[in-house]
């Protein structure tokens, strides 16, 4: 009687626990007993960036809170420009700026056509050799980046320009239907005078 009694506990027990193990799992998101008002907000200590139980990855002013954001996207920080690097992209800049302003008003933002007006300035095309090594010339002008939209990679009309004014300076520039910009900055780590796309 003695052993029957005790597997009877022991199954009793088992279940005990495998049920509060179970409402545990299915209360989670639940609420109770917080004490916070009815559809007020509430946080918990581990989810504020400035707690002691916060991720030490979180980097401060990133929006989503993505840990390493700064090293993930360190190929799409431009480099410095000197002070007269700075002052001789500028300048070109202004040239390039009414040509862009024009061709957009005219409806023509084909590579093409920016590449004849641009050349039009003076500018020689860039060169590269088969191992990617620069052979001469400052610009480049291409089509606008792909970018994916529903279910496919969609390229949309456009141009888009680089012109590298100095080893640390350079223009970028697009003009496609919806707009045209003009800038500049220092070259980007793996892509030049061109900004990179985003990756993610």
């Amino acid at each position: 009687m003695l052993t029957l009694t005790l597997g009877r506990r022991r199954h009793v027990a088992g279940a005990a626990l495998l049920l509060g193990a179970v409402i545990s799992l299915t209360a989670c998101g639940d609420q109770r007993g917080t004490g916070a008002a009815a559809g007020a907000p509430s946080t918990s200590p581990s989810s504020s960036p400035s707690s002691p139980g916060a991720s030490p990855y979180v980097e401060p002013g990133v929006v989503d809170g993505a840990p390493h954001n700064g090293d993930n996207n360190a190929y799409r920080r431009s480099g410095e420009m000197s002070p007269a690097g700075a002052r001789d992209a500028q300048k070109e800049a202004d040239r390039i700026e009414p040509v862009l302003k024009r061709l957009w008003g005219q409806k023509k933002w084909d590579p093409r056509s920016v590449r004849a007006a641009l050349l039009q300035l003076g500018y020689e095309e860039e060169r590269t050799g088969p191992k990617g090594e620069r052979r001469g010339g400052t610009l480049t002008v291409r089509s606008m980046d792909p970018r994916y939209e529903a279910d496919h990679n969609v390229t949309p009309e456009g141009a888009r320009v680089a012109l590298r004014v100095h080893k640390d300076a350079c223009v970028t520039a697009f003009v496609q239907k919806t707009n045209y910009e003009v800038k500049t900055n220092g070259p980007f780590m793996e892509t030049g005078c061109f900004e990179p796309p985003s990756g993610h």
